[in-house]
């Protein structure tokens, strides 16, 4: 049995009450933890495992210079586990006996807030849901910067509202981890994290919620909804429980509806490769790597929402495109915003680091450096016409804010807290004066040195420092016999004599003291600095937004100038029309001419039947046509000469083939639970691209069912298609149903050969080009040939299959004119007997006999 010293009982007793917690105790200089946390510490981030005590007492070790800690953290919150810090809360030199010790806050992965940790370009969001028989109420925040959004979810949305969120953390009510939503998200392996039901009663979440933010109810955020102030004050309560503070910087709650924005699913985010490239699994060669030419932190991360979220509302998507328009056709506007603009720094989560209380002094002079920016921008927004300007033209000027900061804080302070060098010399008179004495000490040592060598006659006396004696005056023993009386011994050396003088003693106590009080007083000044900052809260947060969206404004109109983009027009007669369109992506990362291409939908010509080989450019095609109508609804040019576009509700995708191996799901059952959401939600002015509709399954189901989607696509749901497929039966739908019209991607055969133009064209084709393209993959010719020889056997059972189907008159009765793969299934094998010579004799020329 392990005997506990007072220290170690002061840490298991934190240890006790918060036992999912690894917890990280101060200990001078160190951040020590012990025990079984130890030993997972030691092994998850590869330090050394001693130990503390010996025999009864001894126990494992695993400590982190304090100064050194947030790289560490950053690992082991990564990983998924909660870290409590407990800090030294008195002066170990006050301390009568054991050090006061308190545990001061609670790091999950939903509640990051240190810079060196957190994704400048990513929101670091916690989520809460809560649920009834119906509804999902969802909120989610980030504790960085203090955004607070809510909403109620229906089923069929809530894992692609939580995928386009990503929180790195959610929280649910203890009686609900068994419910079916929690199970989805736990196959997705999502963190989760339980919290006490009572805090998900409504009377507590209105109680916190009303108490935080000084109201007498909460209808003026719109929290109408028991779900949403159920979840809203959950995750509110959960927040400040691991902050253990007053989260000032959390001063207003956003109730939001997904008819806000275009809801894009995680299949179209993802097979669009908007945020992840599918290959890498990183942001090259992705949508936002193209778009973003962003400058500032928070620029970035509105960058990335835009671009998961765009807009449905023409006149705001028209404001947007006037402002990009604006900064691209003046050019020296653009160059001083944006040359502004680099003088910024994340002021948005530096505001949230003061209030929390733990933002250091760099923090806080980026801060004050930061708003020297703000009266030049305001000057230059009153040069911009454009209307998405004109809201942000009355922003603060937060000259006082600026003035605390630059008046008090050092240009270049340490971003150690009690090891001074903060506070601006003029800025308190008391700090001035021991900063004189501890400066002029050497000085003042120098003086009495030289008095005590006159009155002595003892040339090469000297005074010395060292932290056991202190100051001291060090005589070699060949001069002892003219110490004087007053010389008081210390300490005695080989060659030489170590004394003290009550003068010196008394300087000593002055230069050491005016030191640990020059300590103390700058820590304290800081702490009210930073208390007189945190009233400007607010007006920083809104400035914040403000610069972010110049910031993607900007960043927009360099990438129209750089690339040739177009400015959409939007049109109300539901349209799509491009000229010479090209893919943003692929064009940007290409080593080649993009070749262009145009595109024509509306009501009457909604369905594009696209056929091809592989590798022509179909699935590029597909995408760029939806990634334009997005990067239109999010404010964005186009690359295009011109574009026309009508204004669509949701983007959906169907494109690649992949299993989902985690739940235990098929190529195939995943393509036909993405096709049944599109089915399932997919309006009349909703835009899909299908891509290989059915290819995972038999040729026979698979033609069927691409049949049938595409049809109930363009009779039943009316949306504008993009269908790109190597079912030639599926051409024929162009003459079966009004709005079809078959395209075909423009190939050039050349002996044996293909080109491939990039180009698409009027009209289907029945040709795949498969084995023409196997070979430029670098088959073996031996493959190439024995392919070559299987198709000719099967075209010839096609087209004998034909001949006998004609000759006893066998009627398909479907719409769907499969030609042979119908008919082989009529055809008995009597029928088939009767044409066996002539097969044979086929055969034969085939073989070249």
């Amino acid at each position: 049995m392990v005997v506990l010293t007072p220290g170690m009982q002061q840490y298991m007793k934190v240890k006790n009450e918060h036992p999912d917690c690894i917890i990280f105790f101060r200990m001078g200089d160190f951040y020590e933890t012990f025990f079984d946390d130890a030993k997972l510490i030691a092994k998850e981030l590869e330090i050394t495992l001693t130990a503390r005590g010996k025999d009864d007492s001894k126990a494992p070790l695993a400590g982190i210079p304090y100064h050194a800690i947030e790289p560490y953290l950053a690992k082991i919150v990564k990983k998924g586990y909660k870290v409590g810090i407990v800090e030294q809360v008195e002066d170990p030199k006050l301390a009568k006996g054991l050090v006061k010790r308190e545990l001061v806050r609670i790091i999950t992965p939903g509640t990051i807030v240190e810079n060196t940790i957190l994704d400048r370009g990513e929101n670091n969001y916690i989520a809460c849901v809560h649920f009834n028989e119906d509804k999902i109420g969802f909120s989610y925040c980030d504790v960085s910067t203090g955004e607070f959004k809510t909403c109620e979810l229906f089923e069929k949305d809530f894992l692609g509202e939580i995928n386009r969120i990503s929180p790195a953390e959610i929280i649910v009510a203890k009686s609900r981890m068994n419910n079916k939503f929690v199970g989805l998200l736990k196959e997705r392996e999502f963190a989760i994290s339980e919290f006490d039901d009572f805090r998900f009663f409504l009377d507590n979440a209105k109680d916190v919620l009303q108490k935080h933010f000084q109201t007498l109810n909460l209808e003026g955020f719109g929290l109408f909804s028991d779900l949403l102030t159920q979840s809203s004050g959950a995750l509110f309560s959960y927040i400040k429980e691991k902050q253990m503070n007053d989260l000032k910087h959390i001063n207003k709650i956003n109730v939001y509806n997904l008819n806000d924005f275009m809801f894009l699913d995680n299949a179209t985010i993802k097979n669009l490769e908007l945020i992840k490239n599918i290959a890498s699994k990183n942001d090259n060669a992705t949508l936002l790597t193209v778009l973003d030419k962003t400058i500032t932190s928070m620029g970035k991360r509105l960058l990335r929402k835009w671009i998961v979220s765009p807009l449905i509302n023409k006149s705001e998507i028209e404001k947007r495109l006037n402002g990009v328009e604006e900064l691209k056709e003046n050019l020296i506007l653009r160059y001083d915003l944006r040359e502004l603009l680099k003088n910024v720094y994340d002021i948005e989560r530096l505001i949230g680091r003061v209030s929390f209380g733990n933002a250091n002094p760099k923090d806080v002079i980026s801060l004050g450096n930061s708003l020297k920016s703000i009266p030049k921008l305001k000057e230059l927004l009153q040069k911009c016409n454009s209307e998405i300007f004109e809201r942000y033209k009355n922003i603060p000027d937060l000259t006082e804010a600026r003035d605390i900061i630059l008046n008090s804080i050092k240009e270049e302070p340490s971003t150690l807290l009690k090891e001074g060098n903060i506070i601006r010399t003029g800025y308190n008179s008391e700090l001035d004066e021991l900063r004189i004495l501890s400066r002029d000490a050497r000085t003042y040592l120098a003086e009495i040195e030289e008095k005590e060598r006159d009155k002595t006659g003892i040339k090469n006396l000297k005074i010395k420092y060292n932290k056991i004696i202190g100051y001291f005056i060090e005589v070699t023993k060949s001069n002892l016999d003219s110490i004087p009386e007053y010389f008081i011994r210390k300490q005695s050396q080989l060659n030489s004599e170590r004394f003290v003088t009550e003068e010196l003693k008394e300087l000593e106590i002055k230069i050491l003291g005016a030191q640990d009080r020059i300590y103390e007083i700058e820590f304290n000044l800081f702490i009210e600095i930073l208390e007189k900052i945190k009233k400007y809260i607010k007006e920083v947060q809104d400035v914040s937004n403000a610069i972010a969206v110049i910031d993607c404004i900007g960043s927009f109109s360099i990438i129209a100038q750089e690339k040739n983009y177009c400015k959409p027009v939007l049109n109300s007669d539901s349209r799509i029309e491009l000229c010479e369109s090209r893919h943003p992506v692929v064009e940007a990362f290409s080593n080649v001419d993009f070749i262009s291409n145009d595109c024509y939908l509306d009501n009457n010509n909604r369905t594009m039947i696209i056929t091809g080989p592989n590798m022509a450019g179909k699935s590029t095609y597909l995408r760029q046509i939806a990634l334009i109508s997005l990067m239109a609804q999010m404010g964005s040019f186009v690359p295009a000469k011109y574009a026309n576009l009508c204004v669509v509700d949701r983007v959906f995708s169907r494109i690649g083939a992949y299993d989902d191996l985690v739940n235990h799901q098929s190529t195939f059952m995943v393509e036909m639970n993405e096709t049944a959401n599109i089915l399932n939600n997919a309006t009349s002015k909703s835009l899909i691209i299908l891509d290989e509709i059915g290819r995972g399954t038999s040729t026979f189901d698979g033609v069927s069912l691409a049949w049938a989607i595409a049809e109930f696509l363009n009779n039943e749901i009316k949306c504008k298609t993009l269908f790109a497929t190597h079912y030639h039966h599926l051409n024929k739908l162009a003459d079966k149903f009004e709005g079809i019209n078959n395209f075909n991607i423009a190939i050039e055969e050349q002996n044996d050969k293909i080109l491939f133009l990039r180009k698409i064209l009027k009209g289907g084709t029945d040709k795949s080009y498969g084995i023409q393209v196997a070979k430029l993959a670098g088959l073996p010719e031996e493959v190439i040939n024995c392919a070559k020889n299987v198709m000719n056997l099967i075209e010839v059972e096609d087209h004998l299959g034909d001949k006998v189907a004609k000759s006893n008159n066998v009627k398909v009765e479907s719409n769907v004119d499969f030609d042979i793969a119908k008919i082989k299934q009529e055809v008995s094998d009597e029928l088939k007997n009767k044409y066996t010579n002539e097969l044979n004799e086929l055969l034969r020329k085939i073989n070249g006999n």
